[in-house]
């Protein structure tokens, strides 16, 4: 089973995962953005953050020689990442879905009143992607969705790890 598989690995091998997981997450945006033309908003690229951080991390942890309680602490460190990653994909989702206000840097602060030239400032100042569009779906869910999935499955992947790593 998925449980006694990811018990048996080390917290060296659990950095590993963490590390390869995310530099793959971060490629699939990549690739989304630079081979398929889905630019980012704000909130994708604020998921991108804790992946930088975890390949960082999850590799220096599994390149360096370090005590196992070290490791340990990395590994924690990078299922705490997956978690947050997982929590901005889940406010991004519901900002598309409209559960919640999306922030601020994410639409035009356009007010009634303003001047013509108050009004083409923050028309220009706009951001180009709107936090509350979905640039693609696919099989009904926006990638904000999968990445709060994925993003999930990999934070309680790491914490299991943490947990029996020895």
């Amino acid at each position: 089973s998925i449980s006694r598989m990811i018990s048996s690995i080390s917290a060296r091998q659990g950095l590993l995962f963490c590390a390869l997981f995310s530099a793959l997450a971060l490629a699939a945006a990549l690739i989304g953005q630079f081979g398929f033309s889905l630019h980012p908003c704000d909130l994708c690229l604020y998921q991108r953050y804790p992946y930088a951080a975890i390949i960082l991390i999850g590799g220096a942890g599994y390149a360096l020689r370090l005590s196992p309680i070290g490791r340990r602490r990395l590994l924690l460190l990078c299922a705490l990442l997956f978690a947050l990653d997982a929590g901005i994909a889940f406010y991004h989702t519901g900002v598309e879905y409209g559960w919640f206000p999306g922030p601020t840097a994410c639409s035009s602060d356009a007010k009634a009143g303003q001047t013509l030239e108050e009004m083409r400032a923050a028309i220009m100042g706009a951001p180009l992607v709107t936090c509350a569009q979905a640039m693609a779906t696919i099989f009904g869910l926006s990638m904000a969705a999968w990445n709060a999935l994925a993003a999930g499955f990999a934070a309680l992947a790491a914490f299991v790890a943490w947990r029996k790593a020895k």
